[in-house]
């Protein structure tokens, strides 16, 4: 059994459809992995945990519900007394490319870790975060999870990171810079994306990444590379993994997301870099044929 906490922030999700009309959904970067990891896995294997906060409103219980239906733990989830989760509106193009609108300044989310008590890990195998899981954070929270996670480590957790950069939510790009290389330095299992890193870095190719990164000492990298694919190491040297091609993209949301969690389903079952790579990339093209972060689960049900 391999017990994993995923940390972050679940919102509503209003997505856009014909018109006027809006569906409404809950999704997050670290949320969506873990329903996707989840659905993946039997939970015989595999044991995954949410920690987050929310409020005591209507749409927190329904965040709650969804955990729950997904067989998602809610033991690590806190509820704010007169709290609520943060809102974003999603669009997309023509190509399937989606775009963000975000209310969420006022996410019970931001809260967490916000007490002097440190962030216990006791009991977990893996701890898996985002850059944006650090982004809301208060800087003394902020130190505060990253020493946590640096005992962990310590003590032979694996910590699983994915550098998701959205530049809105940082003060500026060297305080993300800063901040994501400081996770890379924790990190056991690496989950970049090309294009973060480039903005950040200025790396040339996702080679280049994938080197850095391992670098860093993360002994385990997978560099997403969009249609290009990614990139891996199977042992010895950076290895590219070819997209699975699709006829058309509906929906790119949650592209990344279903990726990590296609890549550490087959790592811990234990599959080599490039045959999880494969696996990531086959779940990633069923998710973008489809509108939403979360498709649903008659496409892709539960395993039990």
């Amino acid at each position: 059994m391999i017990r994993v906490l995923a940390i972050g922030e679940c919102m509503v999700e209003l997505t856009h459809r014909e018109g006027d009309l809006l569906s409404l959904g809950c999704a997050g970067d670290t949320f969506n992995t873990a329903t996707y990891l989840a659905r993946l896995t039997s939970p015989d294997d595999v044991e995954i945990d949410y920690l987050t906060l929310l409020g005591d409103d209507h749409y927190s219980d329904r965040i709650v519900a969804a955990m729950h239906a997904e067989g998602i733990g809610t033991g690590r989830v806190g509820r704010v007394p007169g709290g609520q989760p943060g809102l974003y509106l999603v669009r997309t193009d023509a190509a399937g490319e989606r775009s963000f609108t975000y209310y969420r300044s006022n996410s019970a989310a931001r809260g967490m870790f916000g007490d002097d008590a440190e962030p216990g890990f006791d009991g977990y195998d893996v701890v898996f975060l985002s850059a944006i899981s650090v982004q809301i954070l208060t800087d003394p929270a902020r130190e505060r999870l990253t020493a946590a996670l640096a005992r962990f480590r310590d003590g032979g957790g694996r910590v699983a990171f994915d550098g998701n950069y959205r530049p809105a939510g940082w003060p500026d790009a060297a305080t993300a810079a800063a901040r994501i290389a400081e996770l890379w330095g924790l990190a056991t299992i690496g989950l970049p994306t090309f294009a973060d890193e480039q903005a950040l870095s200025g790396d040339r190719d996702a080679e280049s990444t994938a080197e850095r990164v391992r670098a860093a000492g993360v002994s385990d990298v997978a560099v997403k590379d969009g249609a290009a694919g990614c990139v891996v190491f199977d042992g010895r040297r950076p290895v590219r993994v070819p997209a699975v091609p699709v006829e058309s993209v509906v929906d790119s949301t949650a592209a990344g997301d279903a990726f990590d969690a296609g890549y550490l389903a087959a790592r811990f079952a234990g599959a080599d870099p490039v045959a999880a790579a494969g696996a990531a990339q086959e779940l990633a093209a069923k998710v973008i044929r489809h509108r939403g972060a979360i498709v649903d689960p008659g496409l892709l049900p539960r395993r039990r």
